[in-house]
């Protein structure tokens, strides 16, 4: 039994006739009359009473009916459900983002007007670092991740760049250091950094440790932080000074200021990264963050 032949049983029930159904299904009428008497060999039962003015359904023929038109619908509805998933209009959407990536206003926007856009798709938001991430991509457990790449990505990880961020200095309010507007890569020689704890390739740091290097000096680790929105309040504590992301500047903390850099500036990376490219939801997302970079 295939959906066709519930669409010839239905229009025949409504015509009450083999020749107006079969006009009306654009098919001949033996063909027709064939297919219903077909239908119901398969079933084992009339479905029609044969009259001299057409067909008329029996007790079997009326509850069939019912039946027809539900499995009707309910194909209707599966086929229009795998449509709007693959489009990416329904499903779900599996987001990691790593430490501080939502300061930057694209990641955010992006969700946000993705949410908006695609209100039927269940969002779960996930944030770890760089590492786990790449690995619960790999495993499919998330389906994309704003990340700090590192230096030798996973094997089938794909990824687009946001644009890089500036990055500035933090330092505590009676720093030395706060009475100037611009400061030099130099000028951080001796000072003791907050930093967290780098794994093996991550990028957050590099271009700093590289203009440090060039500079002639490598910074100096000083108190470690568990993550990066927590650096800020360990430079209020005056445990040291830290170099983040521009957009980090947005966290107003007593006894906090920020300084820009002179050139060169050191920069930080932040990228969209997913696993499967079929994912139609990830698709939408990338959509969104290319139109945004």
């Amino acid at each position: 039994m295939e959906l066709r032949h519930l669409r010839y049983f239905l229009a025949v029930a409504k015509e009450g006739n083999m020749t107006r159904a079969a006009e009306q299904l654009g098919i001949a009428q033996p063909p027709l009359s064939m297919q219903i008497k077909n239908l119901e060999d398969e079933l084992g039962v009339l479905l029609f009473q044969r009259t001299a003015h057409g067909v008329v359904l029996t007790p079997a023929g009326v509850m069939f009916e019912i039946e027809a038109k539900r499995t009707l619908d309910n194909a209707e509805l599966a086929k229009r459900i795998a449509q709007q998933a693959a489009k990416g209009e329904i499903g779900q959407l599996r987001l990691g983002f790593t430490g501080a990536a939502t300061f930057n206003p694209i990641v955010p926007t992006s969700i946000r007007t993705f949410k908006k856009n695609f209100p039927a798709v269940a969002l779960t938001l996930e944030e770890i670092n760089t590492t786990y991430l790449l690995q619960r991509l790999l495993d499919n457990h998330l389906d994309t991740a704003f990340i700090r790449p590192i230096d030798s990505m996973p094997e089938g990880i794909k990824l687009h760049y946001l644009p890089e961020e500036p990055m500035v200095i933090a330092l505590p309010s009676t720093h030395t250091l706060a009475r100037k507007k611009l400061l030099k890569i130099t000028d951080l020689a001796k000072e003791s950094f907050i930093f967290i704890p780098a794994a093996p390739g991550t990028t957050l740091y590099s271009s700093l440790f590289k203009l440090c290097h060039e500079a002639g000096f490598t910074p100096q680790i000083g108190q470690p932080a568990p993550q990066i929105s927590s650096v800020i309040n360990l430079v209020a504590a005056g445990l040291g000074i830290s170099v983040v992301p521009a957009s980090l500047s947005q966290i107003k903390l007593k006894g906090v200021c920020y300084r820009e850099f002179a050139k060169p500036i050191p920069t930080a990376q932040l990228a969209l990264a997913w696993f499967d490219e079929n994912a139609a939801t990830v698709k939408r997302l990338l959509d969104i963050v290319q139109h945004l970079s």
